[in-house]
């Protein structure tokens, strides 16, 4: 069973240091997918904006700038209050978004308490998996796997040589 972790909260889109606006915003996590956090912003459109990207990488951004290209995550204070800055850079556009630093960190825990860190490949069930596909089965060998599917001229005894 797999668990999901969510948060509404309201970000600030910022359009320049004196002026920015709301955009509600959820924060998903899921157990099945432990690599990456989802974030959805409602703009008011007819369908909202999916971001997904490493929870590694907004738990580093909490705590100090990290990031590069379309994602990249630093913490500071804006008017005397600790908030996480995102900066995401798409074809559509760039958009540089301020969110809670105390709701995301409260959020992120819960996260971390589901899938502690390191233990996320253990959710996949790969280790499981490969060992079902490497186990041997029981009750013989199929005749199809014992032959050669593809016999070159080199195996067959040649005649009146």
């Amino acid at each position: 069973m797999h668990t999901v972790v969510e948060r509404e909260l309201e970000l600030k889109l910022v359009l320049s240091p004196e002026r920015s606006i709301p955009v509600p915003a959820r924060l998903t996590y899921r157990t099945g997918d432990p690599y990456a956090v989802h974030i959805t912003f409602h703009i008011g459109s007819d369908s909202p904006v999916n971001w997904t990207f490493a929870r590694e990488l907004l738990v580093e951004g909490v705590f100090r700038p990290c990031g590069h290209g379309d994602v990249r995550i630093w913490p500071t204070k804006v008017e005397g209050r600790s908030v996480v800055l995102m900066a995401l850079s798409s074809p559509d556009g760039d958009a540089l978004l301020e969110a809670p630093a105390a709701q995301v960190s409260a959020w992120l825990e819960r996260t971390l308490r589901a899938v502690p860190p390191g233990s996320e490949s253990e959710q996949l069930g790969i280790d499981d998996g490969l060992a079902e596909l490497l186990t041997p089965t029981t009750g013989g060998c199929d005749e199809l796997w014992l032959r050669d599917p593809w016999p070159s001229d080199e195996s067959r005894p040649e005649e009146g040589v």
